[in-house]
């Protein structure tokens, strides 16, 4: 793109926003406009990311790993993912792994973490609003007229959600003033009703009575068929990979989950990392098809090392109740080598931005500081400058050299104004 094509681009964009991207940049934080207009060399990630985006259309499974060392753009790269997914009509969430907030191993917790931070191509939608007009739509066509909201929720979904999502999308059940005073029921609180699915939905532990409650009163009709407990950690799993075909099936392409900080799942003792590599596994290699899912994730080179080195051989003592000694008292912390199974997964690595690359990104940012704060400049010399500037800060992150180069603008517009004052 050259100069003319960028600055018509700039042109077209509000100041406000502008004025954000920049001062978002100058506290060291990433802004989608930002990632959208700066990010340099960024064709192999689009050709990376784009032959799975293939995959999810042709009703396969894919996945995507990014390797880079600390300060080569790891997350740079998956927030440029983020805004290009949902341009593609992704639903898109973004989370950052940590073995204290959201440990791997801990699936409920990445499930919660997935669906706190779930995005929509539709800004400012919530979930709950997007499901009740997606699911009207779905109901309203021709050929779904016999069709029940059963058939719309994937199977693979855990009995418990799949009751809950039926429930938001009915209304309550109606009752006239006199039947609400009769005792049987006095568990008809309907303005409690959309906070329990809500919260329930979100993974958090609401009692499976008050949910009855709701079901019933909501006309759900198949609650009662299993459990509504959903206690184990693959349930979870399970979840993350049926909600992506559900978002297909209203109408979405899939959903990208963002990874950051993936290389935190070695970072934990054996027991966790072995439930963490099982999960990995699966999603890398789902036994089920997983419709719609597209994880993408983040890694450091030694993450890969550690788990081309770890000990797969390695077992722990089972005992029986009573503490006793079982008779097959050896039992592997491992299910496999997975640095034999994992030899083929997909990774796009990243490289350090070229001197021309950076030329290129410092050029852009000088427009974008500009067209910000409405000042003319001098192009050549700034580059100059900034050029000379960033050659003294090797090996330090890209967003703080990205912070430092903004710093450096912002001091050469004041200069300016003083001058002219």
């Amino acid at each position: 793109m050259d100069d003319l094509d960028f600055q018509d681009q700039l042109n077209t964009l509000d100041n406000f926003e502008l004025r954000r991207a920049v001062e978002r940049l100058r506290e060291g934080l990433f802004d989608p406009l930002g990632v959208r207009l700066l990010t340099t060399g960024e064709a192999q990630l689009t050709t990376a990311f784009d032959k799975g985006v293939k995959a999810i259309d042709s009703d396969k499974f894919s996945h995507l790993c990014v390797c880079g060392a600390y300060g080569q753009g790891k997350s740079h790269s998956l927030n440029y993912i983020k805004q290009r997914a949902l341009d593609q009509n992704f639903v898109v969430s973004y989370v950052n792994l940590d073995p204290r907030q959201v440990p791997f191993h801990d699936f409920k917790s990445v499930y919660r973490a997935l669906m706190g931070a779930m995005e929509f191509p539709e800004p400012e939608k919530s979930f709950v609003s997007v499901w009740k007009t997606r699911v009207a739509q779905w109901l309203a066509l021709p050929e779904n007229s016999k069709k029940t909201l059963s058939d719309l929720i994937p199977q693979e979904i855990p009995h418990r959600f799949r009751a809950i999502l039926a429930a938001m999308a009915r209304k309550n059940m109606s009752l006239s003033s006199k039947k609400r005073k009769f005792k049987k029921h006095a568990r008809f609180k309907p303005r409690e009703f959309s906070w329990i699915l809500k919260n329930a939905l979100m993974g958090k532990n609401i009692p499976a009575w008050r949910l009855r409650s709701v079901f019933y009163y909501r006309e759900v009709s198949f609650y009662k068929e299993h459990s509504l407990v959903c206690s184990e950690q693959e349930h979870y799993l399970a979840m993350v990979q049926g909600m992506a075909n559900l978002f297909q099936k209203i109408g979405f392409k899939g959903w990208v989950v963002l990874f950051d900080e993936g290389e935190s799942i070695v970072q934990t003792r054996i027991t966790c990392r072995s439930k963490s590599y099982a999960f990995l596994d699966e999603i890398f290699y789902p036994e089920s098809t997983a419709l719609g899912l597209y994880p993408v994730f983040a890694f450091t080179p030694e993450f890969f090392t550690h788990i081309a080195n770890e000990d797969y051989d390695q077992v722990k003592i089972k005992k029986n109740a009573g503490n006793e000694i079982s008779l097959s008292p050896e039992v592997p912390y491992f299910k496999q080598n997975y640095g034999r199974a994992w030899e083929k997964i997909n990774i796009h690595t990243l490289q350090d931005l070229s001197p021309k690359e950076w030329e290129t990104l410092i050029h852009k940012l000088i427009l974008v500081h500009a067209g910000a704060y409405g000042w003319k400049p001098p192009v050549a010399l700034m580059q100059s400058q900034m050029n000379r500037e960033l050659s003294g800060l090797k090996g330090i992150e890209a967003r703080l050299k990205l912070k430092i180069l903004v710093n450096h603008l912002d001091f050469e517009q004041q200069s300016q104004v003083m001058a002219v004052a």
